[in-house]
């Protein structure tokens, strides 16, 4: 159960670093603001973070757009905290999980996809969208908005 708490703390971790992209959605631009279902790698120091709007299907999205919300309002409750990029608006993220993929330790990003023949990895053995799933024995992490639910489990390579 360590290693999969690490991959929460690394969600966690991404999310201070996640501070920095409020200049990026308030500055004076027209660039479009970020969308539910968009993904994105954010990486750097927790005061010097980059955020750069990648494909869902890559390999460096290391989270997703669950939710968009005024800057005042809260990201959905009754699941798994989101991670909260707050500027003009404020950006709800989940972690860009894929079933049957395997994930450890990132020092830049906190958390990336990674060989499933690492044995430090944890491994995400189901995503359930729509009804929320238990995961025994397994871990589960669920989130309300949109109602996906992740079985995270240790890696046997």
């Amino acid at each position: 159960m360590r290693k999969i708490g690490w991959v929460i703390g690394a969600v966690a971790v991404v999310a201070v670093g996640a501070y920095g992209y409020a200049f990026v959605m308030t500055g004076s631009d027209n660039r479009p603001r970020p969308q539910p279902g968009e993904c994105a790698r954010i990486e750097g120091r927790p005061e010097s973070p980059t955020y750069r709007a990648v494909s869902c299907a890559d390999d460096l999205a290391n989270v997703k757009v669950a939710k968009v919300v005024d800057a005042q309002a809260e990201c959905p409750r009754g699941g798994a905290q989101y991670t909260r990029f707050t500027g003009a608006t404020t950006l709800c993220l989940i972690p860009n999980f894929v079933e049957g993929a395997c994930y450890g330790r990132d020092e830049k990003a906190g958390l990336r996809k990674v060989d499933c023949t690492n044995a430090q990895a944890v491994k995400v053995v189901k995503v359930a969208h729509g009804t929320p799933t238990t995961c025994e024995p397994n871990r589960t992490v669920a989130y309300p908005e949109p109602s996906v639910t992740f079985c995270l489990a240790k890696n046997t390579p």
